[in-house]
């Protein structure tokens, strides 16, 4: 499985942005995608989970703001950032979970979210 992140941006506080995050390759072997951040000096974390069934998870930090969400057709799973804090400032990657749970892309460059204030 490969996946591509694009969609970041410079942004004021306030603003908002969606992420793309489009699979290819066996993606029939993907049971869920999850959307983390490294900003500078900090180690990854994960920001959003979305399950096969649709079930969603978020840090607290980006609770009612951060939304996740999926398009079967395009294989293409979007993070919806609203009311963005300079604190989201970050590189933003995806990556997929596999059926044995772990985790089955390499990961990407990710994208740049730069958030001003």
């Amino acid at each position: 499985v490969q996946l591509q992140a694009s969609g970041g941006g410079l942004v004021q506080a306030g603003g908002s942005l969606r992420l793309s995050c489009v699979a290819s390759g066996s993606t029939d072997m993907i049971k869920g995608f999850g959307w983390y951040r490294q900003a500078p000096g900090n180690r990854r974390e994960l920001v959003a989970a979305l399950g096969r069934d649709g079930s969603t998870n978020y840090i607290d930090a980006v609770k009612g703001r951060f939304y996740v969400s999926r398009d079967n057709a395009k294989d293409t799973v979007y993070l919806q950032m609203n009311n963005l804090k300079p604190e989201d400032t970050a590189v933003y990657l995806c990556n997929a979970v596999g059926p044995a749970d772990t985790l089955i892309a390499a990961w990407g460059q990710g994208t740049l979210v730069t958030v001003s204030s």
